[in-house]
């Protein structure tokens, strides 16, 4: 886990956009006693927040869609790879 002022310093944030991010519910850390924790997988989603507004300049507007697909895009792949898991070990149903 990553502390909150590790994470500043690697994406190069001020506090009050990582506030503002999290309030948007654009990066969840983990709330852990006595400080937030985050991953490594929250260092790339703001990498990637911060490539899409700075650079491609995306609104907060899109960037609300654009994370939302992403974040539904992730849930399908992970149901798909469940499905394909069950499937070859034998707990897909009844064979007909």
């Amino acid at each position: 886990m990553i502390t909150e002022r590790e994470f500043l310093e690697r994406t190069h944030l001020d506090r009050g956009t990582l506030e503002i991010w999290i309030r948007e519910s654009w990066i969840c850390p983990a709330s852990t006693a006595p400080e937030r924790a985050f991953t490594e997988m929250d260092l790339a989603r703001a990498n990637m927040i911060h490539d899409l507004k700075h650079n491609m300049g995306v609104n907060d507007e899109g960037l609300d869609v654009i994370l939302h697909l992403i974040d539904q895009m992730h849930g399908l792949r992970r149901a798909l790879a469940e499905a394909l898991g069950s499937l070859r070990t034998g707990g897909g149903g009844s064979k007909a």
